[in-house]
């Protein structure tokens, strides 16, 4: 009986240890706000949590291209013992070219806030099952921003759009394809309006041959260009509406609420969701099959993706829509911040138009069309 109360007391002091002299390395594509949210918010409140932890945040930078650098750095160390990355907050493309190539731990099932994550996003990654390796971070999604001082009337469809950029030229700004993905996302929007079949693109099965009937949208998106002005980046066409350069722009809707909550925008900036629509998407958190602290990095998933900090975190701190269903917000987020969201964008709205991005080959094929039809 001694020997197992003295087990017992091991096993459970083993337990009430904290976890000593431990790194968790957290690499997030995207903006800088997604590196700031973990070294800023979420890793301050995991080391606190877990003494002795130290959580290390590095960012890859926006858009695709900055999955794309944590998957090459995944790739070449899948030989190794153990990746320089724990925990990685990435795009749905490279998601699931990650988890095609195993470079991803299935993990979910040790960590219960996965069972919150009931949408389709939790499950498709552009048109691959990614159960089980993925939990979404966040719901995003881009829309039209305006001055209403500047435009009285926005316009309410694609068409609309390209009309008013042709009356008012240099008014239409936008960051192309290679500055972030609210450019990507308006790329994709023009295709899903004037490019035929949207439904397909969005949800398969692929055709090689469906490009080939894009040629027109891409030629009047060509000369639509010639009216618009290309800016830097997602924050780029913030700056650029707040100095007045530009009238209207695409960005995401959770940096739009920030800047003006930070007073970096005035209060006259409002959004508009253009019809047929326009692509949001999740960030994943996941956990590369080789990361040397997937316990740790459980841990730290569980947390980000808990009701609580998805609360005051993701909706209230950040103005982004939950990872996670919203109905386990309840009675942890007050109506105010929730209506907030919902100011300019109905949910009406955002259920309409708030469309996925198209799936994976059809996405390339609409990235590779832009640079060959558009750009050149």
């Amino acid at each position: 009986m001694r020997i197992i109360t003295l087990a017992c007391s091991l096993a459970a002091l083993i337990v009430a240890s904290p976890l000593s002299a431990q790194t968790l390395n957290v690499a997030s594509a995207g903006d800088q706000n997604m590196v700031d949210y973990v070294k800023d918010y979420l890793g301050p409140m995991f080391e606190k949590a877990h003494p002795g932890v130290k959580v290390v945040s590095v960012g890859t930078g926006p858009g695709d291209s900055g999955s794309q650098k944590i998957y090459e750095k995944l790739d070449a160390q899948k030989s190794s013992a153990s990746t320089d990355f724990d925990v990685v907050v990435i795009h749905q493309k490279a998601a699931g070219q990650m988890v095609k190539e195993g470079l991803l731990n299935k993990y979910t099932g040790n960590v219960e806030t996965a069972k919150l994550a009931t949408g389709d996003s939790a499950r498709n990654s552009l048109g691959t099952n990614v159960s089980g390796f993925v939990i979404p971070m966040f719901q995003s999604q881009t829309a039209l921003a305006y001055n209403a001082d500047m435009v009285k009337t926005p316009p309410a469809t694609f068409a609309e759009l390209a009309d008013w950029a042709r009356k008012n030229p240099k008014q239409f700004g936008y960051n192309g394809i290679k500055g972030g993905m609210s450019g990507v996302s308006f790329v994709a929007g023009w295709v899903y309006a004037f490019g035929g079949d949207a439904e397909k693109l969005m949800k398969g099965p692929y055709d090689a041959a469906e490009k080939g009937k894009w040629d027109k949208a891409f030629a009047d998106l060509k000369e639509f260009n010639k009216n618009a002005v290309i800016t830097p980046g997602n924050a780029g066409t913030l700056d650029m509406l707040n100095r007045g350069e530009i009238a209207i722009g695409p960005v995401w809707v959770d940096m739009f609420y920030s800047w003006q909550a930070d007073g970096k925008l005035p209060p006259n900036m409002k959004l508009k969701l253009v019809s047929p629509g326009m692509p949001g998407q999740p960030m994943y958190y996941a956990v590369p099959e080789k990361s040397a602290q997937k316990k740790l990095a459980e841990a730290f998933i569980a947390l980000a993706t808990s009701p609580q900090v998805q609360a005051d975190g993701i909706v209230k701190k950040f103005n982004w829509y939950p990872g996670i269903d919203a109905k386990n917000l309840e009675g942890k987020l007050d109506k105010a911040a929730w209506d907030k969201l919902f100011t300019d964008v109905t949910p009406a709205e955002l259920a309409k138009n708030g469309k996925p991005f198209p799936i994976a080959p059809y996405f390339n094929d609409i990235l590779e069309g832009y640079e060959k039809k558009v750009t050149n």
